[in-house]
């Protein structure tokens, strides 16, 4: 079976890869087996009891299981079925609620309910035209008082295009700042570790509590 173009449907692509992968046909080349080296360092000493949190575009768990080893109650979810059914294999006992939903089209009860909102890479794999749109609908997820934390490969100005993925670019980065939803610290730039030639940006933004 061919793999859909990512340009005319990103989503079937993903469906198709993480479909692969459980038949042992690929790998899934962005997972690493454990929770992303940026979201550890920044989020290990939170206490999130209490609170909300959602990762997007959650793959096969592992940011996700992380969290909700923090205290969060955490929602995890990602538009291929099949990626979220591997996210439950791999962790069985876990307390993070696997869903799939396409980012384009979450459900309303989700606007503005959650405390901490996890977006890695995701926006990146996401084609330039629908780009806008996913970062808005990203943001739309932060409470009032809430966080979102943005990690991303850097792209610089007038660097080419050949995704996917299509990483982002300082002021792509900086969209995510909408209305009462603010940057909170200075954009970062961080090597990948298990990635030399790879940077990745590091944005954290909050949203003005009502």
């Amino acid at each position: 079976m061919t793999a859909p173009d990512p340009l005319d449907d990103p989503t079937g692509w993903f469906e198709h890869r993480y479909s692969q992968a459980e038949q042992g046909q690929a790998t899934i080349p962005w997972d690493r087996g454990e929770p992303r080296y940026l979201l550890t360092e920044w989020a290990r000493d939170l206490d999130g009891n209490g609170k909300q949190a959602i990762v997007v575009g959650c793959g096969l768990g592992s940011d996700a299981d992380f969290l909700a080893g923090l205290g969060f109650d955490t929602v995890a979810f990602d538009a291929s079925v099949t990626a979220i059914k591997l996210a439950r294999d791999r962790f069985p006992g876990s307390k993070v609620a696997f869903l799939t939903a396409d980012l384009l089209q979450l459900p309303e009860d989700w606007r503005g309910a959650f405390d901490l909102v996890v977006e890695i890479q995701t926006v990146q794999s996401i084609p330039l035209h629908l780009r806008e749109s996913a970062i808005a609908r990203i943001g739309s997820l932060v409470a009032p008082g809430g966080t979102l934390f943005v990690a991303a490969g850097v792209r610089e100005e007038g660097e080419p295009l050949d995704g996917p993925p299509w990483r982002l670019t300082f002021d792509e980065v900086s969209s995510f700042a909408s209305g009462d939803l603010q940057l909170s610290q200075e954009i970062t730039v961080h090597p990948d570790p298990d990635m030399p030639d790879v940077r990745r940006w590091l944005a954290i933004f909050t949203r003005a509590a009502s």
